[in-house]
Formats: C-alpha cells, structure tokens, sequence
C-alpha cells in the first residue's frame, strides 16, 4: 500500500448487517479505513453506497505540503475507491469488478483488498472479479479522432494489483479470467467492426490468420466452392449482395499425448450475417442500425474455439462459420422461391429476413455429414421472438438433450451469462411443413402459430439429423443500448464464456 506508484486503492465495503446501519467492511477495509483517517459512515453517506454489488465510490486523499520520504503520508495513493460487494457472490464480484475497471479509468496503478480474504472459495472469488474488471475495461474500437487527454481518461488503469496471499488454484483462476475474458473481447472487437469494413471475406480472414496464430487447422470455401457441393441456403442469401458468401472452418485437436478417454467432438456452428438489410423483405431503418452484429454467433463459434486451443481442452472443438450479406438487387432471393439445401433438402421461402436459419440449416447438415460430432450447438443471433419472450439478459436455449441442457445451464450459472431452457412444442411442427417443397423456413402467417423462436428452432432441427443438439438463440443479449455492469454498449460478446465453461466442465 506504500508504493509510490499507486494510483488508488480499491477497498470492499457490504450491505449492514440487520438491525445496524452501518456498511460492513470487508477484507483491509477497516485496517486501510484507521491508516488513511477514513469516516466509512460519513463516506457512506456522502456517496449514498449500500454495499450493493457494483457501487464504486471515489474519495481524494488529502495531499499535506511537504516532500520527502520521510514524512508520514509518502507513498499514499491519491485517492481510495469504495467499492458494494454485496454478499460476495461470484455475479455480485463480477459486478464489484466492472464498478472498479469503469471507476478507475485512466489511472496507472490499482491495488485492491477485494478477493484477498482467501478460503476455498477464492478461486472463483477472484476469477469472478478479475472477469468483471476486464469486461468492463473494454473499448469499442473507434475511428474518431480522439483528442489524446481524452483518450488517456477512457483508457482502463495499466495495473491492476491484488492483495493477498494466493496460491497455485487462484493462479489458475486468474489466468481462466484473462483468457475468458479476452475470448469476450474478441467477438465484441469483430461484432462492432463496421459493415463497411466487415464483409464475409474479410471475416473469413480474420478468423484463417487468428486460426493460422494459433496453430489450428482452418478451411476457407469461396462461392465457387460452395456452389460445388451445394451450399443452396448460404448461396442465396448472399446472392443479392456484391460481397459473396464463405464457409469457414476452425478446428481445434488436442496434441497427442491428452488423455483420449472422456474425449468429445464439439461442432460450434456460428451465423454470420455480417450485415442484414432483411434482402427483399427489407428491414424497417430503425431495425438496421445493429445489424452489423447479426454475426455475433459467428464470431462467439471462432472465440470458442481458440480459447479451448489456449485452454488445451481435452476436446476437439470445431467452430463452422457460414459468412453471408443479406443485400438486395437483381440477383436476390424472393419470398417463394424453393432452395436446395446442403444434403438435398429443399426448402420454400416466405421471408428473405429469416435468412439466419438458412446458412445455419446448411452449416448443420454439412457438420453431421462430414464432422460426425458427439455435440453439435449453434449459436445466433436468430429471431426478436426470442429477445421479446426473455428479455435482454437470457439466451433461449432449446434441446432434447437432458445432460446437454444441464451442462449449458450449470455454464451459464458459472459464467454469468444467463440462459432459459425453451420447449421445443411439437404441435408447432406444421409451421414449418410446405405444400411444394421439403420444408418451409418460416410460417405464411406468423399469427396462426406465434412462438417465432421455437419454429425456428423447430426449422434447424430437421438439419441436425440424430446428434445431441442445442440451438442457442442469443438475439436478446447479443448486443446492449448502454453499458451495465460487465456488459458493454454495442456487442456484448455474450457466448463465449459460456461455451467455454461448458467446455472446461464437459465429461
């Protein structure tokens, strides 16, 4: 606490105890509170805090004059940070993480007693505040100019520095934190990139040279290719745009010398849309203005897949990417129209903007065809029905599969990013029957059946042929209009904490 280098020093404070009023200090709190000459009561009232999970309260020190070494105040940080742990819960850390990366922006040097109490629940303690740090530190990439003073005050503190005795598993905790975390970053630096700069062939560089870094088998299949082994639901939608579409593969096998037993295949299959103007059945202005994320699923696939190579999961993972633009033009596909789909199946349109379940049904059926996974999950940003039933926080999440959806809810619990298992109503199955073709992508009428979420779901499952399957419709917490806790505006990067957690769980 004496170095001269620190900035702040974060203390943790919780909610009073009943019958009292008083916040409850927490790990060096009350020791730092009588060395600095605090008034935690007087604080607490200045700053109106709780001990709420995610309140951060900023107090300057006092700079006596004077210099030297020698007098009593040398090394003080300049100001202390009173951050609301709450009861100390994984979720509530990570929020107390998120308060202090957004209250100490454009420091150097942070130290914090928050996590230091040790215990058998340090580990998650710390991974859970470390997570929330570094989420909420992130920046959306710019291309404003960006006056330099301003710049430094945006910026996340250079250092941040935990107090604490911690050994061999809190080490490993921090690392999972950074690598997770840095897996989140990814799909928000990717989802937030401009359209204007993000087409599917860019994508598909992006996601060869991040695969090529990290030593990882990668495919890259251009419209020729496509066309070749018919790809008809990623060639139409891409048709009416000057951006042609791709199929990218990623995949991850685990060095020779892990363990093969209790090895898995997971296929990860990702939608890519990297712009959808709804092609023919053109969106409403207003609901164009994200679609630069509509591949967020791709990139939370791609993510996926390199954090478990950093990781050295014991499993094989494989990331499918379909890469497509949802334009019009001349060349567009119509509401009408019938496509033959990977496989054979053919498939009659009804609206060129449902245009995600048809890259995925081709990517589906290509990863039980050719990659015979023992999970097959897809993962997109795929219907409004989804975000209208469960908000902007929960992933509707659909599967037969008991063991599968209780590995993805345990996940979800560990990571944060919530999900809300979904029923696949078999009664909605004529949705999706057509009387000219194999199947229809999406009802006539939305109205006679309504559930737009679960006919989806009930759509790409025809293309999934007997694997265990999950489908993860993430529309809702795909993206974010302000920044809350851990999550930040723009992309989220939800998904990719959760997979991975799956992951590292998977038996």
């Amino acid at each position: 606490m004496a170095d001269p280098r620190v900035d702040a020093i974060a203390l943790p404070v919780a909610p009073s105890a009943p019958d009292e009023t008083d916040l409850q200090p927490r790990a060096g709190t009350a020791d730092a509170a009588a060395r600095y000459g605090l008034d935690l009561a007087e604080a607490a009232e200045r700053g109106r805090l709780t001990g709420a999970a995610g309140e951060a309260y900023t107090l300057q020190l006092p700079r006596p004059i004077g210099r030297g070494a020698d007098l009593p105040w040398a090394g003080l940080p300049s100001r202390v940070v009173l951050v609301g742990v709450g009861s100390g819960t994984p979720d509530e850390l990570r929020r107390a993480g998120a308060a202090l990366a957004r209250a100490t922006r454009g420091l150097d040097r942070v130290v914090t007693s928050i996590g230091s109490e040790g215990g058998p629940g340090a580990p998650r303690a710390v991974r859970a505040l470390v997570e929330g740090y570094l989420l909420a530190a992130y920046a959306t990439p710019t291309s404003a100019t960006v006056a330099p003073a301003t710049a430094a005050r945006q910026r996340p503190a250079q250092e941040l520095v935990l107090l604490g005795r911690h050994g061999a598993r809190v080490a490993t905790a921090l690392e999972e934190a950074v690598r997770d975390a840095t897996a989140t970053w990814l799909v928000r630096d990717l989802a937030n990139t401009p359209s204007s700069t993000k087409n599917p062939a860019w994508l598909a560089d992006q996601a060869a040279r991040l695969a090529k870094q990290a030593g990882l088998a990668v495919q890259v299949r251009g419209p020729r290719e496509l066309a070749a082994e018919g790809f008809g639901g990623i060639l139409a939608v891409g048709s009416g745009s000057a951006s042609t579409p791709r199929l990218v593969t990623v995949d991850y096998t685990p060095s020779g010398d892990a363990p093969a037993r209790g090895r898995r295949h997971v296929v990860v299959v990702g939608k890519g849309i990297t712009y959808d103007t709804g092609g023919l059945s053109i969106k409403p202005r207003e609901a164009m203005v994200p679609m630069k994320t509509d591949m967020a699923g791709a990139a939370v696939a791609l993510a996926t897949v390199l954090g478990a190579a950093a990781a050295g999961s014991q499993h094989r993972v494989t990331a499918v990417l379909p890469l497509a633009e949802n334009h019009f033009g001349g060349s567009s596909y119509r509401p009408g129209d019938v496509l033959r789909m990977y496989g054979g199946r053919t498939v009659e349109i009804a609206n060129t903007d449902a245009e995600g379940r048809l890259v995925l049904a081709d990517a589906l059926a290509w990863a039980d065809a050719e990659l015979d996974p023992d999970v097959l999950i897809d993962v997109a940003t795929l219907t409004g029905a989804a975000s209208l039933g469960l908000g902007r926080q929960h992933a509707a999440l659909y599967s037969a599969d008991s063991r599968v959806v209780a590995a993805l809810e345990a996940a979800a619990q560990e990571s944060g990013e919530a999900v809300w298992h979904m029923p696949l109503v078999e009664d909605y199955q004529p949705a999706v029957r057509s009387n000219v073709a194999d199947l229809r992508h999406v009802p006539i009428d939305g109205s006679q059946f309504g559930g737009g979420s679960i006919t989806a779901a009930l759509f790409l499952r025809e293309f999934v042929g007997r694997r265990v399957w999950a489908h993860l419709d993430i529309a809702g917490p795909a993206r974010s209009a302000s920044d809350k806790h851990e999550v930040t505006e723009g992309a989220t990067g939800y998904g990719a904490r959760l997979l991975l957690r799956y992951l590292a769980a998977l038996r």
